[in-house]
């Protein structure tokens, strides 16, 4: 009889409970956002797309309502897209030049390194950054001498607007003086040239390189997470999202931002081989 009426007083003070809730108005319950939904387009450097169409599939699988696209057009043309407003943000894989920060803000998310590359039959395994801007520049023409073989060197590098080629330039110090044999137009079409050919050298986000080519050391530093994130490889350089200044992004677009820039989406960059901003 005990255990009966404890039941009922037990029922009674939940229905009570319920009337007293009830009676607080929907002001006093949790506020739950509705499903994002819309377009987010973002482009730019191709060196970034692994990880930005990563993080996008992650986001879309969270947010099934949001449709979205990057487009691997190169840092320049992210930038000019972001500040012209034709892309919801935009990616570079170099520093701003002072010409593209007006009405931009710009986001480190990165930091990659740039390696330098050349063909697995190449008996070279380390460069000092003064052998390959002398390489570069066309002062050392010959692989026998720098240690190697008696070839020609082949020198392989970006088009005139990549972030990878700007980035690469600036810090070895060879803008506007590299000779290059060929120039091309993705990150993967380096690495498959420099695959195809023993003596020729390239440079490639740290992130992209495969094991059909091999990654030099400069200055006995291998191009690793551990020595980008310490600064002790000498050639890197920052990811960054750029917006247009002053423009309100869309609730998708800057749900994604959010994310994007935030820890948890620390484990897809720190998986693409770079070292991630936010700690």
């Amino acid at each position: 009889m005990k255990r009966s009426l404890s039941w009922i007083a037990a029922l009674t003070v939940l229905v009570l409970l319920s009337f007293s809730f009830s009676g607080c108005g929907n002001e006093e319950l949790p506020a739950y956002s509705s499903e994002i939904s819309g377009e987010i387009n973002g482009g730019g450097s191709t060196s970034v797309q692994k990880i930005i169409d990563a993080e996008g599939a992650e986001f879309g699988a969270l947010h099934p309502a949001v449709k979205f696209t990057y487009s691997g057009t190169g840092s320049s043309d992210g930038i000019k897209n972001a500040a012209n407003g034709t892309y919801s943000f935009g990616c570079a894989s170099r520093e701003l030049k002072e010409s593209e920060k007006t009405d931009l803000t710009e986001l480190v998310f990165a930091y990659d390194g740039i390696a330098v590359i050349v063909n697995d039959e190449n008996s070279v395994e380390d460069l000092t950054k003064d052998q390959i801007k002398a390489i570069y520049t066309g002062k050392i023409t010959n692989w026998k001498e720098v240690g190697g073989d008696d070839a020609e060197i082949v020198l392989i590098g970006r088009e005139a607007g990549s972030g990878t080629r700007d980035g690469f330039e600036s810090i070895t110090g060879t803008e506007e003086a590299c000779q290059y044999r060929q120039e091309l137009t993705s990150t993967g079409d380096v690495i498959t040239t420099v695959a195809g050919n023993p003596a020729a050298i390239g440079y490639a986000s740290l992130a992209s390189v495969q094991d059909s080519v091999k990654a030099v050391t400069v200055g006995g530093v291998a191009p690793t997470e551990e020595t980008i994130a310490d600064g002790s490889y000498a050639v890197q350089r920052p990811f960054i999202l750029v917006t247009k200044e002053g423009k309100q992004l869309s609730d998708a677009a800057q749900a994604f931002f959010d994310y994007a820039t935030s820890e948890a989406a620390n484990e897809i960059i720190t998986s693409a081989g770079v070292v991630p901003a936010a700690n």
